[in-house]
């Protein structure tokens, strides 16, 4: 029997050139052993590319990805030229239009079968918006790229991971979010994904939307309504599901080991507690979609950007994440015990 084949490259997006993304992307290939930068194929601008690796002190060399045989000492490019000068550390539409178009080019070649799993350093969403893209950032971005009508956001990390029912939205948008249909996905989603990873029966907490998960109704009705019945509905179909358990305590008990997944309902009740407990090491993983993609979990930070101070162990983090989704297919999803 021949032996199965290796996945394909990994992608990752530079992002926005005007923040830190290039320099986090040149840190990381700067580090990677020859054999997995041969497993690696940038997308963005080579221009930026090559300035952040003098940045970074990297002796690499840029060569087009997928042309030649790879070399110890050189990193293959999707080059994705800026329509215009991006200024350094700023807002700018041609920031937020080459990053639109460095996504759009990964996206295509993941749907091709040429790259594994895409991994992206940070967008502005300012500068995205302001070159006439209205995402709400990469994950709707990715989505509509893809042809995907629903995603799901992952942090996860080795402490703490939480699933995401909304996320960039307002918080009074947030709480219309949790419909029985939305907080049943977002169960599922999160829990084909551990189970890809190798949990066969992951431990799941959903987190309640109001203190004390609405009190009985006396705080608010979501819980009753909507949640619970989701939870029911995810139990009969043979999930592991606890809650919902109030968000003040949930955190603390997955943390302590009780839980491998909490599912929250909004952005900032699943982003806070994570990020605090592991902010150097969360990678944000999108769920529900044809493709595979991971992330940094930090934004563009354009205060730093270009001084040589960006931190690439989220960088680091986010692809190790990646190497680890390439190895499983992407429909390997084992049914429920």
């Amino acid at each position: 029997m021949s032996a199965a084949a290796p996945p394909a490259p990994i992608a990752i997006t530079m992002g926005d050139p005007a923040g830190v993304g290039p320099e986090v992307t040149a840190k990381a290939v700067r580090d990677m052993a020859p054999d997995e930068r041969a497993r690696t194929v940038v997308v963005g601008s080579r221009a930026a590319l090559e300035r952040a690796l003098v940045l970074a002190g990297g002796a690499l060399h840029v060569v087009p990805a997928f042309a030649q045989a790879p070399r110890a000492d050189a990193i293959g490019i999707v080059d994705v030229p800026s329509p215009g000068a991006v200024p350094d550390g700023r807002i700018s539409r041609e920031g937020g239009e080459t990053a639109f178009r460095t996504v759009k080019a990964a996206v295509d070649l993941a749907l091709a079968g040429r790259v594994s799993v895409i991994v992206t350093a940070p967008l502005n969403k300012a500068a995205l918006h302001a070159a006439g893209h209205d995402y709400d950032g990469h994950t709707g971005l990715l989505a509509a790229l893809s042809g995907q009508k629903k995603s799901y956001m992952l942090l996860a990390s080795e402490t703490l991971s939480a699933v995401h029912v909304s996320t960039h939205v307002s918080l009074e948008e947030a709480t219309r979010r949790p419909t029985r249909e939305r907080v049943l996905d977002t169960i599922e989603a999160g829990g084909r994904h551990f189970r890809r990873l190798g949990t066969a029966q992951p431990r799941i907490a959903v987190a309640g939307l109001n203190p004390h998960s609405g009190e009985g109704g006396i705080f608010g009705r979501q819980e009753i309504e909507t949640i619970l019945p989701a939870i029911e509905e995810a139990r009969r179909r043979g999930w592991t599901v606890s809650g919902p358990v109030p968000g003040d305590t949930v955190f603390y008990r997955a943390s302590r080991g009780e839980f491998d997944l909490v599912v929250a309902q909004y952005h900032d009740q699943g982003h806070i507690p994570v990020k605090l407990i592991a902010f150097d090491t969360t990678v944000n993983v999108t769920l529900g979609l044809q493709i595979q993609r991971t992330s940094v979990d930090h934004g563009t930070a354009f205060d730093i950007a270009w001084q040589g101070r960006a931190d690439h162990r989220n960088m680091q983090a986010a692809i190790a994440y990646a190497r680890r989704m390439a190895t499983i297919p992407l429909d390997a999803h084992p049914a429920v015990a």
